[in-house]
């Protein structure tokens, strides 16, 4: 029987935040970061992960604020691997498996590198790094999927949202359904404050204030890097050269797969997720 995600959800308070989570399961615990796209949520990035991961794991899926129903952020001080910290203390959770698709992914190598004591796993699917001047792959600037992204964010209608969940996935008859086209504007739309200060902070200062420099060879967690052959979004070269860079890592390239590994290749996503984290 698939999970509710009314039945699973819960609010907590941190020191700066109020989060909003889905938490199900037991075990060692598994945190899924969303990605940053308008209608991103913890529920909509992992709704086909959580419940199979949940048999295995203490699971736990949060909107980062500024997305679904946590507390608004500047996005031009936003401290993402704050909010991880902030969101571990106040579950009472020492050390966490970071699971982390686009932003989310980005945010886990940030917290694997710079807090490394909070981070027992690393996994990625299609995450940003800087690679010198160039930010999101071989091209250098804003991809293809990046551009549909942000135009999203000023038309969260189910035309703009159709666009963006098109160049999200490889396989689009099957996966950009209308009902998750529908389900992504009406998140975002949902909170239009949302919308407005990411806007705001992308004319302030482009999307590099998301991708801060860092050193992933200082990474020591083992790592699984998972990523979409044909991924419109990041370029797959940013998982290769995280692969070559962190000493105990593996990287897995998925065929006929667009940004959202996790979505696309559901059942071996969460086979791979699992046997990582329970024998690494």
């Amino acid at each position: 029987m698939a999970l509710d995600p009314t039945t699973i959800s819960h609010e907590v308070r941190t020191k700066d935040w109020t989060i909003h989570y889905n938490e199900v399961g037991s075990g060692h615990p598994v945190v899924l970061l969303h990605g940053g796209g308008p209608g991103a949520t913890g529920w909509s990035n992992y709704s086909p992960n959580i419940e199979a991961l949940s048999r295995h794991f203490r699971v736990i899926a949060p909107d980062m604020p500024g997305w679904g129903d946590s507390s608004e952020a500047d996005f031009a001080t936003l401290d993402s691997t704050e909010v991880a910290s902030q969101l571990l203390d106040a579950l009472g959770i020492e050390k966490a498996a970071f699971v982390g698709n686009s932003m989310g992914g980005h945010t886990s190598i940030r917290m694997a590198a710079e807090r490394p004591e909070r981070v027992s796993h690393l996994i990625t699917m299609g995450a940003p790094i800087k690679l010198g001047t160039i930010l999101f792959g071989a091209g250098g600037g804003p991809t293809e999927g990046l551009k549909v992204m942000y135009e999203a964010y000023s038309d969260p209608s189910p035309a703009g949202m159709k666009r963006l969940v098109e160049v999200m996935v490889y396989d689009i008859p099957r996966f950009a359904t209308p009902d998750l086209v529908q389900q992504r504007s009406t998140g975002a739309l949902k909170r239009p404050e949302h919308l407005r200060n990411v806007i705001a902070a992308g004319m302030k200062a482009p999307v590099s204030i998301w991708i801060p420099p860092f050193d992933v060879a200082k990474i020591t967690a083992p790592a699984l890097l998972i990523h979409g052959r044909d991924d419109r979004v990041v370029s797959f070269e940013s998982t290769l050269f995280m692969a070559a860079n962190i000493s105990n890592s593996r990287a897995v390239l998925f065929n006929r797969c667009g940004h959202w590994a996790q979505l696309e290749h559901a059942d071996e996503f969460n086979r791979l997720v699992t046997d990582f984290v329970l024998n690494n």
